[in-house]
């Protein structure tokens, strides 16, 4: 790592090749053990200034639509806290020509109070590229710990090292941000009455007024997030019998049609309710930043027969409409491409910009879930976008339990959603179900019988991407951080070709391989499914340090994987071949075993756990999917959380 003086700067390029994206944290300790500071970041132009107010991130306002940048919180360190930011610098808006990252103090406390500040770099495996520590602080409200900015197409990094006495308002303002502390006044939205004509505008109770839908248009620097305390109250309950009362009941649900118009109208009115919530789910699919309402029980003329969609979202911005057809399925009921198209011919008659399909099954690149034709001499074109079940989750539950939202009314909202969508009965499980491709395609491997260029094969390949694309959105969940499957450019950028090729390799060798990149985590983490054994092997490799002698490093890792499995498989990787390997139990003893008797030098360590696999295809306790699941957040839990 490059250590920088106040006012150096670094190539990133030079320093890594894997700088599309990087990580800077934000680091500080507090000798009373109560001081905290917030990041902040501002996106700047050829003149110094923000674009617009919505260049500037900060706590009400974490995450960029394009997800160019993202606030990722707080995590705590041995001696402080660090606080982090992820930056997509390939989705940086090419105006945009500095990002300055800063953190700010409030109630009239300053940096002076804070210990250790420092800030570091690192590049998209997690490597830390530059270290900057600031010594001379003083009475400063806010300071401008360094700089991303573009010379000559290229991105680099300056030290900065600025205070301001100000605070966030006064650093924010000399940017170009128009400030607006006051306090915001609360009125009760307006009720509305409908007429038997008019669809039914999707709603749910609130436990408070709600707010009125106008919002200030300048970015408010007083704090407002609320999160929801983690320790849950003891219950109040005679017994374990008692169940608590939800908002979203399910037990009445009994068909797929009952669960399909609860599951719509539920998520319809939540992402009315909370603008952060909405926003998210409908950014990428082109939705501007608007005032936005939800519908059911929508009936649009075509011909004969009017269609019912089963929701429609609308969002208003500067007095323009962008409308999107809702078409949802639950269980594992699968997407009907005549009722799709029909949708599709509606929006581009009416002049709607979407149909958003939703269901438990993910949609993969180069595999649409439907075939539909779009009328090309039309000139209006209408997308067709699709959203999981899963993603929804995960969107719930980074806003619950690692962002906050703006009040504690949403948080309560958005648990009761969460605790809807997680419930067995609600019918939202995500993808479920291997294919009826799975039993053939093992059996014939069991049997030998498997040929490449078996269509089921292919099958198989591709419902192996779509559960391993759902792990990672629940693993993604549960830790807050960005968790990616990795396409090597080895197999090729078309999604066919690299399909059909790891069908090729199924029948040939009968395994499922995947790679899952996790922000913060110093590797990748190998999961390989051998058909042939019913084995899952999950797998880190992580470097050899830079520094110190490898018995250092053996001992080293081996305390830092006291609370492993003790069945946890160590293999220390070599130049030029394999290395000696063993489990934990036996290395714990003697750390020394882990390295080669020869001076051949240590590049890494292999860490692997095995597990026996579910052999069903749906998602019973024996199946399939579940194992897949269970081993990836098992191992994450007792291996790889210990290296981060």
């Amino acid at each position: 790592m490059q250590e920088l003086a106040k006012g150096a700067n670094a190539a990133l390029a030079a320093l890594s090749e894997s700088v599309d994206s990087v990580v800077v944290g934000l680091n500080w300790s507090s000798p009373t053990g109560e001081g905290d500071a917030d990041v902040s970041v501002l996106l700047l132009n050829s003149d110094g200034k923000v674009r617009s107010d919505a260049d500037f991130y900060f706590y009400n306002n974490p995450v960029a639509p394009d997800g160019s940048v993202q606030l990722l919180g707080k995590t705590p360190t041995g001696d402080g806290s660090q606080d982090r930011i992820g930056f997509d610098l390939t989705a940086i808006p090419a105006e945009v020509t500095r990002i300055v990252v800063a953190a700010s103090r409030y109630e009239g406390a300053h940096f002076g109070e804070l210990e250790n500040l420092r800030l570091t770099l690192a590049d998209g495996v997690g490597t830390e590229l530059v270290g900057f520590t600031i010594t001379d602080t003083g009475p400063m409200s806010a300071f401008i710990f360094g700089e991303l900015y573009r010379r000559d197409g290229a991105w680099k990094f300056r030290a900065v090292g600025q205070g301001y006495g100000s605070g966030l308002a006064g650093l924010a303002t000399d940017f170009g941000v128009d400030i607006d502390d006051a306090a915001e006044e609360e009125t009760p939205a307006p009720v509305e009455q409908t007429t038997p004509e008019e669809p039914v505008r999707a709603q749910v109770p609130a436990p408070r007024a709600a707010v009125a839908a106008k919002t200030p248009a300048r970015p408010r620097t007083a704090k407002k997030k609320v999160t929801l305390p983690k320790a849950p109250r003891r219950s109040l309950a005679d017994n374990d019998s008692w169940r608590q009362a939800r908002l979203f009941p399910v037990s009445a649900l009994k068909s797929d049609r009952d669960r399909e118009a609860r599951a719509t109208s539920v998520l319809l009115s939540v992402m009315a309710q909370i603008p952060e919530f909405g926003r998210r789910l409908t950014a990428a699919f082109g939705a501007p930043a608007g005032r936005m309402e939800t519908f059911t029980e929508v009936a649009l003329p075509y011909g004969d027969t009017p269609r019912r969609p089963d929701g429609v979202i609308r969002v208003e911005r500067a007095g323009k409409l962008w409308t999107a057809l809702v078409e949802t399925k639950t269980n594992g009921n699968a997407l009907r491409t005549e009722q799709v198209q029909a949708y599709m011919d509606i929006a581009a008659r009416r002049g709607y910009e979407a149909v958003i399909t939703l269901t438990n099954d993910v949609e993969l690149e180069g595999s649409p879930l439907v075939d539909v034709k779009i009328d090309g001499r039309r000139k209006h074109k209408v997308a067709l976008r699709h959203l999981s079940w899963a993603e929804v989750a995960h969107q719930a539950q980074m806003l619950i339990q690692h962002e906050g939202v703006s009040d504690a009314a949403h948080a309560w909202l958005l648990r009761e959603l969460l605790h809807y969508l997680q419930h067995e009965n609600s019918g939202c499980h995500g993808f479920q179900n291997m294919g009826a491709a799975w039993v053939p395609v093992r059996n014939g491997i069991d049997d030998e019988t498997l040929c490449q260029g078996d269509p089921r094969a292919l099958e198989v390949v591709e419902s192996w991407e779509r559960l391993v694309r759902q792990v990672c959105l629940r693993l993604g969940g549960e830790l807050g951080h960005k968790v990616l499957p990795v396409q090597r450019s080895r197999r090729g950028t078309d999604p066919a070709a690299r399909r059909a090729q790891l069908a090729d390799r199924l029948c040939a060798d009968g395994r499922l391989g995947a790679e899952l990149r996790i922000e913060g985590t110093p590797g990748v983490l190998a999961l390989t499914a051998d058909l042939r054994t019913g084995r899952l092997r999950t797998s880190i490799e992580i470097p050899a340090p830079t520094h110190g002698y490898p018995l250092s490093w053996a001992k080293r890792l081996i305390r830092r994987l006291a609370e492993a499995p003790a069945d946890l498989h160590v293999e220390t990787l070599v130049e030029g071949g394999a290395g000696p390997r063993s489990t934990l139990e036996r290395l714990r003893p003697e750390p020394g075993n882990m390295l080669p008797t020869t001076n051949t030098p240590v590049t890494g360590f292999r860490l692997s756990l095995l597990k026996t696999m579910g052999s069903t295809r749906g998602n019973a306790e024996s199946s399939f999917i579940r194992s897949v699941d269970e081993v990836v957040h098992r191992f994450h839990r007792s291996v790889v959380a210990y290296l981060e």
